[in-house]
Parts: C-alpha cells; sequence; structure tokens
C-alpha cells in the first residue's frame, strides 16, 4: 500500500476541487462575473440603458418559438411563430379611445367622443405606450384591456417630437397584466419579419405580418419636427393601428405604428414605425420627469429665404441666420455672433450680420426642422460641434448645450 505525504494529499484535493469547478463552468451550471464584461457593465451601469434606472416592471417572457403543443403541429413554422407571438402578446395590446370637449352654440363645453389607437402595456403597474396624436386635445382617456375592463388612464408624458406618449391606468384589484418586452431596432434588416398588433377600425387586436421594408427613413410630421430613422413596413397598418406594437418574429417590440402613407388614407402597404431605441429612450425621461429634457442653442435664428438672401446679399441661399443671441450665454461664450442691423419683416425683426449656422452635431441645417432633428437626442449640458459661415469662410466651434425650455423663456 502506497502513503502518500501531507503535501500530496492537500494538493490532489485542491487539484480535484479546480477540476470540477472548472467543468461546472464549462457546461453552464457556475458562471464567473467578469469585471470588464458586457453583463457586469449593464447591471453596474444603468446609464447604459436608461430603462434600467426605471425598474420597470414586466411579466416573464417566454421565447415563443419554442410554444410547441401537439396541437401546433398541424401548422407550418412560420404559422406557428404567428400563434405564438399572438397568443403571448394580444392580451398586452389595449384600444385606447378618448373624449374631447367642443363648444356649443351657447358657449357651454360639450363633451364628445374623441379618436381612438392602440397602446402597449410595458409595466405590470399600468404603463402604457402609445402614439401622442392618439390622445392628443383628449379632455379624458379610456384604456380598454383585453377581458372588455374599460378603465380610465392618466397622462404621463408626451414627446410630440417623436409621436409619442405613456400613460397610465390602475390594473383591478388581483389582475396580472401581460406586457410587451422592448426589443432592439439597432441591427434590423430589410427582408425581417415583422408583425403589428392594433385595433384598426376599432377591430380589437387584429395581427397583420409583413417585413421591414425600409431603414433610416426621415419622415417630417409638422413644420419643425422631423422623425428621424423610422421603419418602413408592408404589414398592414390602418387607423386605430396607431401607438401598437411592431413586433420580430420573437415577439420582442421593434417599433411603434405610427403612420400610414396612403392616398385614401387606408393601408396600401406603406407603414411607418418609430423605432423601439428612440423610444425606450424617451419613455424614461417621461416617466422620471413627465416631459423629455432637450439640449437648444441659446440663440434666436431664422431659417434663410430667398427675399433674405438677395436683400443682404448673403454667401449661401440655405441655412439658419443668427439674429440674437442671449447675453452671457453658452452661444456667445462659444464666439457665435448675432446680427447688428434690424430690419423688419412683416410684424417680426431680423438682425442682420450675424453668423449662418450650417450645421449642428454632424448634421446639415437647412432649415429649422433640421435643428430641432439634430438635437433631438442631446441634453442640456452636453457639448456639440457647430459649423458657422462667417464672411464666407466656414468657422468650427464648440459649445454647451443650454434647456430648450428656459432659453425660450
Amino acid at each position: 500500500m502506497k502513503l502518500y505525504s501531507r503535501g500530496q494529499v492537500i494538493f490532489f484535493s485542491v487539484l480535484s476541487v479546480l477540476i470540477v469547478v472548472m467543468f461546472a463552468v464549462g457546461i453552464g451550471v457556475l458562471r464567473i462575473p467578469l469585471k470588464g464584461g458586457t453583463e457586469a457593465e449593464a447591471v453596474k451601469n444603468p446609464e447604459a440603458d436608461p430603462l434600467e434606472a426605471l425598474q420597470l416592471r414586466q411579466s416573464p417572457y417566454t421565447n415563443p418559438l419554442l410554444t410547441k403543443t401537439a396541437e401546433l403541429q398541424a401548422y407550418t413554422e412560420d404559422e406557428r411563430e404567428n400563434i405564438g407571438v399572438y397568443e403571448q402578446l394580444n392580451e398586452a395590446v389595449v384600444n385606447i379611445t378618448t373624449e374631447t370637449v367642443a363648444i356649443n352654440w351657447f358657449l357651454e363645453p360639450v363633451p364628445q367622443e374623441g379618436g381612438s389607437g392602440s397602446g402597449s402595456i410595458i409595466d405590470t403597474r399600468g404603463y402604457v405606450l402609445t402614439n401622442n396624436h392618439v390622445i392628443e386635445n383628449a379632455y379624458k382617456v379610456f384604456i380598454n384591456l383585453a377581458d372588455g375592463t374599460q378603465l380610465e388612464g392618466s397622462l404621463i408624458g408626451t414627446d410630440p417630437e417623436n409621436d409619442l406618449a405613456v400613460l397610465k391606468f390602475d390594473p383591478p384589484r388581483g389582475a396580472e397584466l401581460k406586457t410587451v418586452p422592448f426589443g432592439n431596432s439597432e441591427n434590423l434588416k430589410v427582408g425581417q419579419k415583422v408583425m403589428a398588433i392594433g385595433n384598426p377600425f376599432a377591430l380589437e387586436r387584429t395581427l397583420t405580418v409583413g417585413i421591414v421594408s425600409g431603414l433610416g427613413r426621415p419622415i417630417q410630421t409638422s413644420r419643425q419636427n422631423i422623425i428621424r430613422d423610422m421603419i418602413q413596413t408592408d404589414a398592414s397598418i390602418n387607423p386605430g393601428n396607431s401607438g401598437g406594437p411592431l413586433l420580430d418574429s420573437m415577439g420582442r417590440m421593434i417599433g411603434i405604428n405610427t403612420m400610414i402613407y396612403s392616398p385614401s388614407g387606408g393601408s396600401v402597404g406603406i407603414g411607418f414605425a418609430v423605432p423601439v431605441n428612440t423610444a425606450k429612450r424617451v419613455v424614461a425621461e417621461l416617466i422620471a420627469y413627465g416631459k423629455v429634457r432637450r439640449g437648444w442653442i441659446d440663440a434666436s435664428v431664422v431659417q434663410i429665404f430667398p427675399a433674405l438672401v438677395r436683400y443682404a446679399k448673403l454667401p449661401v441661399d440655405s441655412g439658419l441666420l443668427v439674429s440674437r443671441t442671449n447675453r452671457n450665454g453658452f452661444a456667445e461664450q462659444a464666439g457665435i455672433r448675432q446680427g447688428s442691423e434690424p430690419v423688419r419683416y412683416g410684424s417680426s425683426v431680423i438682425y442682420l450680420g450675424g453668423d449662418i449656422i450650417s450645421s449642428v452635431d454632424g448634421m446639415k441645417t437647412e432649415t429649422l426642422a433640421d435643428l430641432y432633428s439634430a438635437l433631438e437626442d442631446n441634453k442640456p449640458g452636453e457639448r456639440v460641434a457647430v459649423e458657422l459661415i462667417r464672411g464666407g469662410r466656414t468657422i468650427r466651434l464648440e459649445l454647451t448645450l443650454a434647456d430648450r425650455e428656459e432659453s425660450r423663456q
């Protein structure tokens, strides 16, 4: 019989433990946290995802592709995807109806039926994501759940620039709400399968299927607002679908169905959705502050037009003329020059001779809508690069952004 020394026994014991640990890590039983890993950063740095700090409560999420019962075997794989996504998420899509106020002949306020649309429950506490135009000018908002329950909702906040809004309702006692999980719109591909769930023409929880038809579409929604990076899809979207989720084949929200381009107003195969990455950033701000805080150049600018070009003999025919800068503001401190020669145009006064802003944060600014779009995702206090035209020369500088609301007061 061979005897081992005490040191040999300790050595072989430690070696055996290490082998067992390495085997457990290899098969995934144990996970070693990595200080520099992506997962560790996401936990330690909630700013990596604005929604992390909110601690949204979502219902358990099951990959619908894993739901394969004997009953579904009679369908094709594509049909099983559609059925799985719909059965798991249709109850998380709500029908939104509104009431507005009109004035009758006796100048009395009279409630009347407003519009309708769709929304996604994103939190089991009753938070709902929808479009701003669905609830715009509403006096009352009602949330209609899948079981027919109608509840009055309250407005948490709106972001007209991205046509998004967050509502909240108090869930019925004992109710277990289902939620739509957020996905990622950064790596979408043209041709990728998508699904839309909504309430077109008040037909509740209707599913339509299509593909991503285009990406990065800039859509101008008003004189001042352009929504960037819109998702174009051929999934049928009709009046009433607005505010509902655009989903990938795994049942994750990748967009918020927003508008249709068609001569008749009905679906002709071209719909547009706000990307979910924009929505995640906006939702975090709306829930936390009730509004979206945005940075701004604290100066009064005028969009250049042909009559102004001819009168002032400007060196360019597009851009934003700096009429005035706020005294001791960030724009003035950065070296932006205001105009000095006042001229009247209609009911306003324009000061000529100032710099012409041609680019902000890497985006050309030919119109006021371009400026709004360039600063849509910038916060007060951030620094951005600005290109100016001064005396026919291009000047580049950096400036700190002011708060948009404060700079306009």
